[in-house]
């Protein structure tokens, strides 16, 4: 397999007619890293995905692979290796000659074609299903039988378009530790292109959350999750509360005629901001808890871990927490938010 090769794009943008697909895009993707592209339908992911690819042509911009200026290289000279979200197996053919289509299209001598197509087969721990065809196989074995195809070629970037969206929850979870495994064993350079929060959360090293067309923001999971530069990145991982509001000097927010301590950094002071606050940050208190503030469950679910509940406050104010106990709609609680992140300061 080949040492991942960075990837870069610089000013990449597309239209279609009067719509704008992709608007001064750039990015580095690092070498033998897994970098999620996160964002809504439409936002242009798939269409940066292709461009990398050399399926589409970009209308202005750059891609580089390893240093090397590819515009004009149709895919096959691209050393890309591109895992669609239908699989796209030839359903005639087995598994093995699935896998194996690629190399003998490079004209490899059928013994070392058996041998490399076998090994591919191995590593995604589909040996023994060799002489099965496609239709014979489970949603989370195709899926493997893509990643085998597309990893035998030894390519030096490999590119995923949403390729879990058809397998049920627990394939998806099961295949996302197939994906991270087979990446980090090969040292390859992964785009991966998804619209679930939780997929880019676990998966990446890198997220690239988009929208409309642009990069909103670029970061670990980690720094995305924990200090999101926007009201939609904010969104985009993970739950939360956005607030807006008046920050004091003492670090509250006053909003809707009340005031919660989230610890916000003096240069905001006396600016009207929106604040993200996660699920994690509000607890349930006791009545008279210094800071707390009560209000009504208005929605209540159970994740298994703790019951999710909306908490209105006043009208127009209400706040998201996770409970570690039963809190039903009509209850009234008493809520302390205890952090919140700034994404927002008016003009």
């Amino acid at each position: 397999m080949s040492a991942g090769f960075p990837v870069r794009v610089e000013g990449v943008r597309k239209r279609y007619g009067a719509a704008t697909v992709l608007e001064d895009v750039s990015l580095e993707f690092a070498a033998g890293g897994l970098t999620t592209l996160l964002g809504p339908s439409g936002c242009g992911k798939t269409t940066l995905l292709r461009i990398i690819a050399g399926f589409v042509e970009p209308d202005a911009g750059t891609v580089h692979v390893g240093g090397r200026d590819v515009a004009g290289e149709p895919p096959w000279r691209r050393r890309i290796g591109f895992v669609f979200q239908s699989y796209a197996l030839w359903p005639h053919m087995s598994v093995l000659e699935n896998v194996a289509y690629g190399l003998r299209l490079r004209g490899l001598a059928r013994a070392e074609v058996a041998v490399k197509a076998g090994g591919a087969l191995e590593r995604v721990g589909l040996g023994a299903l060799a002489g099965r065809h496609p239709g014979q196989l489970s949603g989370g074995q195709q899926q493997r039988v893509a990643l085998a195809r597309a990893l035998v070629l030894e390519p030096d970037v490999l590119l995923l378009d949403e390729p879990l969206s058809n397998l049920d929850a627990r394939l998806r979870v099961e295949m996302r530790r197939e994906i991270r495994r087979l990446q980090r064993e090969a040292g390859i350079t992964a785009i991966y292109v998804t619209h679930d929060q939780e997929e880019a959360l676990q998966l990446s090293d890198v997220v690239a959350v988009m929208r409309a067309g642009r990069v909103e923001q670029v970061g670990s999971p980690e720094d995305l999750y924990a200090r999101p530069r926007t009201p939609f990145v904010a969104e985009s991982l993970g739950a939360a509360t956005l607030l807006r509001g008046l920050a004091q000097p003492d670090g509250t927010l006053l909003a809707g005629g009340h005031r919660l301590p989230l610890a916000l950094p003096s240069e905001v002071a006396g600016r009207t901001v929106r604040v993200a606050v996660r699920p994690e940050s509000v607890a349930l208190v006791a009545e008279g808890t210094a800071g707390a503030l009560r209000a009504v469950v208005v929605e209540s679910a159970y994740l298994g871990h703790a019951w999710r509940i909306v908490a209105r406050v006043a009208e127009g104010l209400e706040v998201t927490a996770d409970a570690p106990r039963v809190a039903a709609p009509g209850d009234a609680v008493w809520i302390l938010a205890r952090d919140g992140m700034v994404v927002e300061v008016e003009a």
